[in-house]
């Protein structure tokens, strides 16, 4: 038994959609616990309640964790307490070499911190950013074909969620990969302008790219997050601590096969922008 916390998320989805691919039994955690109709089990939980995470664990091997949740060291314990064999926590590409004083890489850390003080086998994946940011896009979409967004000259060599989840199944279902972190990138290193030609042309649209101004996007960006949060993608990403433009070979030396292009994971999410 394996249990996928943020079972409905872009990248809990994937985990457990790759687990029942191998078979094995999969109780997907998530605030709602809604029905599914893949074989997993639902589970209504929430990771920032220690005691809700244990109550999920009977007789559970491996569990994939998100980060930046309260009391992650109570709910690591309760893991150990109850058997658990191995920890696979989602982290970021900006943990190595990132300064603490950035916030998002400040929560990264302290989560893989927690997850090795706790004594329990861990992995640890470090994702760049993903594919499906683009479904940011979504409400300009609706309204017209001009998409305006940030760090336009920011080259990012995006990863596909299915390429993370098929990792964190690897790690969670076969030998060898404790203490072990993953760094992981798409295959192909992009510009925001050349995501959103592919997207148009998988969608069949002329699209129009307009990069937004600094000011603009901090306007914008500071409406729908903490400051701090706001702050830490502007130090990554205009003063440039974060370079995640680099194409990495791991999704093919661990899973055989090249990852996944932006334009596959655009052809089968274009329903999700109609």
């Amino acid at each position: 038994m394996f249990l996928v916390t943020g079972a409905t998320g872009h990248v809990g989805s994937e985990v457990v959609r790759h687990l029942r691919r191998l078979d094995v039994p999969v109780r997907a955690f998530s605030r709602k616990g809604l029905p599914r109709t893949d074989g997993a089990l639902p589970v209504p939980g929430d990771l920032n309640d220690p005691a809700s995470v244990a109550s999920a664990l009977d007789g559970v091997r491996g569990i994939f964790l998100l980060p930046g949740y309260q009391r992650l060291p109570e709910t690591l314990a309760r893991c150990a307490d109850a058997g658990v064999e191995r920890v696979v926590l989602l982290s970021s590409s900006s943990v190595p070499g990132g300064e603490r004083s950035n916030a998002v890489t400040r929560y990264m850390l302290e989560s893989e911190e927690a997850v090795e003080a706790s004594g329990l086998p861990w992995t640890f994946i470090r994702p760049c950013a993903f594919a499906a940011n683009a479904l940011q896009w979504k409400d300009q979409l609706a309204a017209g074909d001009v998409i305006r967004a940030p760090f336009a000259h920011v080259r990012q060599a995006t990863l596909d969620p299915y390429d993370i989840g098929a990792v964190a199944a690897l790690a969670l279902t076969s030998p060898g990969h404790e203490g072990k972190a993953y760094a992981l990138s798409g295959p192909e290193s992009l510009l925001p302008e050349e995501r959103v030609e592919i997207l148009g042309d998988v969608l069949g649209r002329k699209l129009t790219f307009v990069g937004q101004p600094d000011d603009e996007a901090r306007a914008e960006m500071s409406a729908q997050m903490p400051a701090a949060y706001v702050e830490a993608f502007f130090r990554f990403y205009v003063d440039g601590t974060l370079d995640e433009s680099n194409v990495l070979p791991t999704v093919e030396q661990l899973t055989g096969r090249p990852p996944r292009t932006f334009r596959t994971w655009a052809t089968e999410h274009a329903a999700a922008f109609a």
